[in-house]
């Protein structure tokens, strides 16, 4: 609000700055005067007013820096850019995780959040200069529209869509969630081509995923070994619905009478901590979940809950070098429970909390780590923050590390992404079926083992 009122308001230009810094140390000002009011004693008083002395001595050297830039720089600058660069600099001075998000990237991180956006619903590709489809997502206005694999869109609203950038074809496909947009579409099989109207809807990306699509209908089969009944759920993500989601998908797992879980978390770099809280609790009905603390943020305690827990039944937790943060959070409680078996490499080391906090009104945010996250067991989990000898991560239990190289991880991540292609009653194309016949998922495989030996001492 600040820097707005110091571009806003029609000063000589020394007089504007001088308001500015004015305007930035009266906050920190009434919070002190509310907290050391009658109780601060003259030590703490002369501490005090030295530490604000410095801070207003730094603060005018920030705006005389902005001010001699402003008025002496060869080329003009604009201060917003000057602005946003200072804060993102300020940021880098912390961690990897504080960042500045600025107005022209809010609404993306909002939908990475919310793992929702209004659009028809599509994966589209430029690789060949042409908008392909890649997938139309499931429930969407483009698989009720019929889109399929391989489809072209060769124009949006009369724009034609060769050689254009796949950032504006995706932004002209995006729109507020009711109104129509008419893309034309092209089949290459048949080359025949179809104006659709399709209006746009609130799209959910789904961020739990089964073993693979049924072929007649598209839905997700969620049994990796149907005849042992051992589910698998992969969650890529802990957005603002996976709790509900993966609620759900249990409850399907319990109809059909499922005996083992392996809960895929590879490459899920984390997400909400509410979430993560919410899905330990799914499967633990008492003890702590996780903890939280930082400098100015006192502790915080989660504990599970008995009711609606999943249990009985063996347990497989996968990650690797790429599970960070709330995928710890929930490996790590399930690990220290005993309520499940860690199988893959050591995960990512990411332990620490970001708050969200809006600025100008919301129209741009800071994203700020504001604390540290500790295991039920009280180990550290953050790598950035681990003494020498420490342990850090989420290690798979003793016997249970399975290590993958990096050709046969660039594979996996094709095999799965590849598996969320629907074919909305396209002809399967020979090489999307074949291509994988050969790749084997040792980790997997060590997981569906694991939940056999497990279900075999219970005989």
């Amino acid at each position: 609000m600040t820097v707005d009122m110091t571009q806003s308001i029609k000063l000589p230009v020394i007089a504007r700055f001088t308001f500015f810094i004015i305007a930035l140390l009266l906050l920190p000002a009434g919070v002190h005067l509310d907290q050391v009011h009658g109780w601060q004693d003259k030590d703490g008083e002369a501490t005090k007013q030295k530490e604000d002395e410095e801070y207003y001595e730094l603060l005018r050297l920030f705006v005389d820096t902005l001010d001699q830039i402003d008025r002496n720089y060869v080329d003009n600058v604009s201060r917003r850019d000057l602005m946003e660069a200072a804060i993102e600099g300020m940021l880098k001075k912390l961690d990897p995780y504080s960042n500045y998000i600025p107005p022209s990237r809010l609404d993306q991180f909002k939908s990475g959040v919310e793992n929702q956006f209004g659009g028809i619903g599509i994966r589209v590709t430029t690789e060949n200069g042409k908008l392909e489809v890649i997938t139309p997502l499931p429930n969407t206005p483009a698989y009720r529209a019929g889109l399929k694999p391989g489809d072209i869109i060769t124009t949006i609203e009369g724009q034609a869509t060769e050689g254009l950038e796949i950032a504006d074809a995706v932004k002209l496909l995006k729109g507020k969630v009711g109104d129509p947009v008419k893309i034309v579409v092209l089949t290459p099989s048949t080359e025949e081509s179809r104006e659709v109207s399709v209006n746009r809807a609130l799209v959910q990306v789904e961020s739990t995923l089964g073993y693979k699509r049924n072929t007649d209908n598209d839905a997700w089969d969620y049994f990796v070994d149907s005849d042992s009944k051992i589910g698998y759920v992969q969650v890529t993500s802990f957005g603002r619905n996976t709790a509900a989601e993966l609620k759900d998908v249990m409850k399907k797992l319990k109809k059909d009478d499922f005996k083992g879980l392996i809960l895929d978390l590879r490459f899920n770099p984390g997400g909400l901590l509410t979430a993560a809280i919410e899905m330990c609790d799914l499967f633990i009905s008492e003890g702590r979940i996780v903890s939280t603390e930082g400098r100015n943020i006192p502790k915080r305690v989660w504990d599970a809950k008995k009711a609606g827990t999943y249990d009985g039944f063996p347990m497989v937790v996968l990650v690797n070098r790429f599970s960070a943060s709330a995928s710890e959070i929930l490996s790590a409680c399930l690990q220290d429970h005993d309520r499940a078996i860690i199988v893959g490499e050591r995960s990512f080391g990411k332990g620490s909390v970001q708050n969200i906090i809006e600025l100008e009104g919301g129209q741009s945010a800071l994203k700020i780590t504001t604390a540290g996250y500790f295991r039920p067991s009280g180990k550290n989990i953050d790598k950035r923050t681990a003494e020498e000898g420490e342990e850090w991560g989420v290690s798979p239990n003793e016997g249970f590390a399975v290590q993958m190289n990096d050709e046969l991880m660039a594979t996996f991540r094709r095999y799965r992404r590849d598996l969320d292609i629907l074919l909305n009653g396209a002809d399967p194309i020979p090489d999307f079926l074949n291509q994988y016949a050969e790749f084997k998922d040792p980790q997997l495989e060590k997981a569906v083992e694991t939940i056999k030996q497990e279900l075999s001492k219970e005989k």
